[in-house]
């Protein structure tokens, strides 16, 4: 692993293969490990970078609330200290989140964003899992290193016993509401929305998320002159908890990437 010094923390980071950088950004409670599955297929003719976000994984925490708007500065500053040029960015979930504030912050920094299973706005989710949400703090730590999400954070914590304090920040950002759709309209960067057909992310939302973007508001007609760069794509099969080491979903993103 490796470590670089951005926005007053050590921000804990891995590269995989070479070619053009993706930065991968895994979900809330993740890390760079949760991603075993797909990094060979996003490295084999690119450099994969994936960082592990403020509090998770290998990067210890500091005393600063988890915002989206922060960590995407955070993701924009490695970028820029690599000296990497325009990427293209991988986020899933609360790294979809990231990954859209730093196209939106950050535009000159994104060549592609593809956001998986992220909603643009907290309503995006199933009531059910925003309550979910709002249950997973402090009080159930000891109930949550029965799960594996503690024994990949266990396994990289510079500080273990932050793992309470780690869920209350998840909490508090969850609970936060927002709504970018102003800022997703504005967006250059070509986009792909990736979901499983049975996500936490409501089905709706995915396709008004893509409107946004001026996605299937008409006939792409006969030779598809009239779509734009932007593209849906919906995983029969696939969940909010499987997708993210779902191989299609790394092929998927690929050929967009590759503008295949």
């Amino acid at each position: 692993m490796l470590h670089a010094e951005v926005n007053g923390m050590v921000l804990n980071y891995a590269r995989y293969g070479e070619g053009s950088p993706i930065i991968l950004l895994h979900g809330g409670l993740g890390a760079i490990g949760m991603f075993e599955p797909i990094i060979p297929i996003l490295a084999r003719d690119h450099e994969v970078i994936a960082v592990d976000l403020q509090g998770h994984g290998g990067t210890a925490d500091i005393p600063r609330p988890l915002s989206f708007e922060a960590m995407a500065d955070d993701v924009a500053a490695l970028v820029v200290q690599l000296d990497l040029g325009k990427v293209d960015l991988v986020g899933y979930s609360i790294g979809g989140g990231v990954a859209m504030r730093m196209t939106i912050q950050h535009p000159d920094l994104v060549h592609r964003l593809v956001a998986v299973s992220a909603p643009f706005s907290r309503a995006g989710w199933h009531k059910e899992n925003l309550e979910g949400m709002a249950r997973t703090t402090h009080d159930v730590a000891d109930y949550l290193k029965e799960m594996p999400l503690y024994t990949l954070y266990a396994a990289h914590a510079p500080r273990v016993q932050d793992w309470p304090v780690l869920l209350d920040k998840i909490a508090e950002l969850n609970a936060r509401d927002y709504d970018w759709s102003a800022e997703i309209r504005a967006i250059k960067a070509p986009t792909l929305l990736i979901y499983g057909d049975w996500d936490a992310v409501r089905m709706a939302h995915a396709v008004d998320f893509f409107a946004l973007l001026g996605g299937g508001l008409h006939d792409a007609l006969w030779d598809g002159s009239a779509m734009n760069a932007n593209r849906l794509a919906v995983l029969p099969g696939a969940t909010h908890y499987t997708i993210f080491a779902d191989p299609r979903m790394a092929e998927t993103a690929l050929a967009f990437i590759d503008g295949r």
